[in-house]
């Protein structure tokens, strides 16, 4: 696949004030594990790597130091099956943290073989300890915040792309009835897009690093009985062992990439595709160029043919500092009632349905009964840079679409942002029986009505031309 990105003279970067932070939370074993409906085992039996939260706070330099900073946090965690669980969460960080709703991200990783954060499992085997680690999460990401806060010094954010050909395409279509399998299809290409971001002291000293990829940790699942945070533990042991420093995950666009080898219980091969993703990582991070420097076209040598020789010059990282909160209205697809799901779930008994019903309930309570409901997302500016933030899973033609109408501006592009919902899958594929579609409770054309309103939103915050 031809490459859609240019080479440049530097690497886009921001200047300011950033710390950075690192906690382990990982649950204890016995905690509710379910996140398949293929599970038989219902509880942690051991731990395969340790989850982590990490955080990452950016304050601008100078004057306006005493503003609100920038807050972002990632966690080894999977997805919020109750909105009110997210909220209470998040909101209650927001008023101890004294920020406003725009200024905080709060990521997950996605994996698959992390422990319940429903509440409503309370009553289920190892339930009793969901509701003290939703709190025991509240403390590590206030304690990682004023860390990183009070550890903040000068630093450059400097960001490259990069490749990995690990994500695959996920929906596998029979060829016999046209039925669509979540599984490997390797007759579609996969975006193969990394983002990586150095965090560095004026004299190159490593403070921190961060990986965007779009891929589903889904290799460990229904016989795997293990926290783990799958393929990003080994990705993230390779690349910190290197770099001595902490490594932020950010999930991208991921809603139809996984792993070809997936849905096992064996925690070598989760391995073995992370140090695939953290050799690409570190490839890219050797690429760089060095804090504050750029190449400029120097002068001519004649040799054997006339050589143009470009030089190292010192180049100042912008400071600006944004962020934005951008409300967008979505049309909901028809959903049975509260009371409905609830029937059919006192009338169900298989395992497997029951798991499903479960996630439905949780969307409708999350929409709630309206034909409408409102997507919040987040796009931030860090110098020549933008974050972009949402709580759904969007296909990864979201980032593709996002990247190539911003250029030249690069662009992290996060799923799991701030709560969550369902997929975001394109138009052209609502006419597909596809486990996205009949997920999503979003009707058809809600994504590129997101990505629109993102593009706008990063053109005018970065000052391009606006989408036309």
């Amino acid at each position: 696949m031809k490459s859609t990105y240019k080479p440049r003279t530097h690497d886009p970067s921001f200047y300011g004030l950033i710390g950075v932070s690192r906690r382990d939370i990982t649950p204890p074993p016995g905690i509710h594990v379910c996140n398949w409906g293929a599970s038989t085992t219902f509880t942690a039996t051991g731990v395969h790597l340790p989850l982590t939260l990490t955080c990452v706070v950016i304050y601008e330099s100078g004057k306006s130091i005493s503003r609100q900073p920038l807050a972002i946090l990632s966690a080894d965690l999977g997805w919020w099956k109750n909105a009110d669980d997210e909220k209470a969460l998040r909101y209650s960080l927001l008023e101890k943290l004294g920020l406003t709703e725009d200024r905080l991200m709060f990521c997950l990783s996605h994996t698959h073989a992390g422990p319940s954060l429903h509440s409503d499992d309370c009553d289920k085997l190892g339930g009793e300890l969901i509701e003290p680690y939703l709190r025991f999460i509240e403390t590590n990401a206030l304690s990682a915040f004023y860390e990183a806060s009070h550890n903040r010094t000068p630093a450059i954010l400097s960001v490259r792309y990069g490749k990995c050909s690990m994500a695959a395409n996920r929906d596998q279509e029979d060829e016999k009835n046209g039925e669509i399998f979540v599984g490997f299809n390797p007759s579609t290409i996969a975006d193969d897009t990394l983002l990586v971001g150095r965090i560095s002291k004026p004299s190159g000293e490593l403070l921190g690093t961060i990986v965007n990829y779009a891929c589903h940790p889904t290799v460990l699942a229904w016989d795997n009985s293990l926290i783990s945070p799958d393929y990003v533990g080994a990705m993230r042991s390779l690349v910190e062992a290197k770099t001595e420093v902490p490594c932020m995950f950010l999930q991208g666009a991921s809603g139809e990439l996984a792993l070809p080898e997936q849905y096992v219980g064996d925690t070598a091969i989760a391995d073995n595709y992370g140090t695939q993703l953290g050799h690409s990582v570190l490839a890219t991070l050797l690429g760089m160029y060095a804090p504050c420097t750029k190449l400029v076209f120097d002068r001519v040598v004649e040799s054997g043919a006339s050589l143009a020789v470009w030089s190292k010059k010192k180049h100042k990282p912008p400071t600006t500092l944004q962020a934005r909160q951008i409300p967008i209205e979505a049309k909901l697809k028809g959903l049975p009632s509260l009371e409905e799901i609830d029937r059919r779930l006192g009338d169900c008994t298989d395992v497997a349905m029951t798991e499903r019903l479960w996630r439905l309930r949780g969307l409708r309570k999350a929409v709630g009964s309206q034909k409408t409901t409102v997507i919040q997302s987040w796009v931030w500016r860090l110098g020549e840079i933008c974050f972009v933030g949402q709580p759904n899973e969007a296909y990864s033609w979201f980032q593709l679409q996002i990247r190539q109408q911003s250029a030249p501006t690069p662009v992290a592009v996060m799923n799991i942002v701030n709560g969550y919902v369902g997929y975001l899958p394109p138009t052209h594929c609502y006419d597909k029986q596809l486990y996205a579609v009949w997920q999503t409770p979003f009707s058809e054309g809600t994504l590129e009505g997101l990505t629109e309103a993102i593009v706008n939103a990063i053109n005018d915050i970065m000052n391009q031309p606006p989408l036309v």
